[in-house]
């Protein structure tokens, strides 16, 4: 049994007009202690999903009423975080085209099944909708806080304290999610990437250069795993911040209102809060909380200054400058090494410009839509279809035919949805 789910809350639909299989289906999980509800009609399957929140939907494809996928997109317009699973005995090529098209299939199973490979199927299906519905949640708390943030800090205080109850609830909801810990860290990629594909890209750079650094910083080996998980942690608070506001701060940060500011800058306190999910580490949710602080003590979100700010803090608050600046490579160098001793310690930008020289040069990337890509264009990030097929690698060149593979095939479900490219 796998203990980052508690099976017996888990709730399944299952749908299939084969009494058989649907007889064989429910008494396997039932006996897991999965909660199954099992309907041989797509009809009355909807009109159970308007009335009941369930984890995991599986769905056969050939049905009298309407096909699986038909049913399982209008599952997902009802409930979108459920994970949605297609049972099939003839996997045929339009079959799987339709459902990466349609982008609503979280895994395929065929029939006749393995028994292992159902229920390891079925978990992890539970487990992505647990993850949405705990991502929703903190979300729906972020919006709550940042109206609090104009308020003193006494106050603020409170409500983290408040905030920190609330993820106590939920960390003895969902138990210990944490079945691999790097898959964890993929995942939280994934979410950063998903949600600002460039700031995805940014967080793995800076994950690199922190590496590096380490080769010259004096950090022991404890500190030295708190830099590398909180290097790729880091951007993780920033979900919690409106797009509109994200966008601005990159773009043309001169515009940002006061109450802007606050909102960009809780996303040091959220990082904290989230990262506490993937590694309990205290050590690792306060060097998120710092690295935004600058060494004469103007940064934020606790005006830290000094030896204050911990040692990998110092490390990741450099490393996160230099990537996420829009200067030039020699601009940025020259403008840390003015900010030296100011922004950052003196110590601190001499393991850094050791580190710098021995990486290749930081190239910028962008994000574009798939109607802006050109041939010549290098991405910067591997493209992949929706059911995880590398489709083109990271540094593929675009040509005129896989340009027009690309669009032809809208690998995305959309052509409004970017990739990203060295720019």
């Amino acid at each position: 049994m796998n203990p980052d789910i508690d099976i017996k809350s888990t709730k399944l639909l299952i749908v299939d007009d084969d009494e058989i299989i649907l007889i064989a289906l429910s008494e396997t999980l039932r006996h897991e202690g999965y909660q199954a509800t099992t309907t041989q009609s797509p009809t009355e399957a909807i009109r159970f999903l308007h009335e009941n929140r369930y984890s995991v939907i599986i769905s056969d494809q050939r049905m009298a009423e309407m096909t699986g996928l038909e049913f399982l997109q209008e599952a997902a317009r009802i409930q979108p975080n459920a994970s949605r699973i297609l049972i099939t005995g003839v996997l045929t090529l339009k079959t799987i085209i339709d459902a990466i098209n349609s982008g609503e299939i979280f895994r395929f199973i065929a029939k006749p099944w393995l028994r292992e490979e159902l229920l390891a199927t079925i978990r992890n299906a539970a487990q992505r909708h647990e993850l949405l519905e705990t991502n929703r949640r903190l979300q729906e708390n972020t919006l709550l806080l940042n109206t609090q943030l104009a308020e003193a800090n006494a106050q603020l205080q409170g409500k983290i304290h408040e905030l920190t109850a609330q993820k106590e609830e939920l960390a003895e909801m969902h138990g210990q999610l944490r079945i691999n810990f790097e898959h964890s860290l993929d995942l939280v990629q994934r979410i950063v990437s998903v949600y600002h594909p460039s700031l995805g890209e940014e967080t793995r750079q800076v994950t690199e250069l922190c590496e590096k650094m380490l080769e010259f910083a004096s950090l022991n080996d404890d500190q030295a795993h708190v830099l590398k998980v909180a290097a790729r942690l880091h951007n993780i608070g920033i979900i919690g911040v409106p797009r509109v506001i994200l966008e601005l701060a990159r773009s043309n940060p001169e515009l940002l209102q006061e109450h802007d500011k606050a909102v960009l800058e809780s996303n040091a306190a959220y990082g904290q809060m989230l990262a506490h999910y993937v590694d309990p580490s205290e050590a690792v949710g306060a060097v998120i909380r710092a690295c935004h602080e600058r060494w004469d003590g103007q940064g934020y979100p606790d005006k830290l200054k000094g030896e204050e700010i911990p040692h990998p803090a110092r490390l990741l608050a450099i490393a996160a400058w230099y990537v996420e600046s829009a200067m030039s490579k020699d601009d940025r160098i020259d403008e840390i090494l003015h900010l030296s001793g100011q922004a950052f310690d003196n110590d601190t930008v001499r393991v850094f410009l050791k580190a710098v020289r021995t990486v290749q040069t930081t190239k910028r990337a962008k994000q574009v839509s798939v109607g802006d890509l050109r041939p010549g264009m290098v991405l910067a990030k591997g493209l992949y279809s929706p059911t995880g097929m590398l489709l083109l690698p990271e540094g593929h060149m675009i040509t005129e035919d896989s340009l027009s593979k690309i669009r032809q095939n809208d690998f995305f479900g959309s052509a409004s949805k970017g990739m990203i490219i060295y720019s």
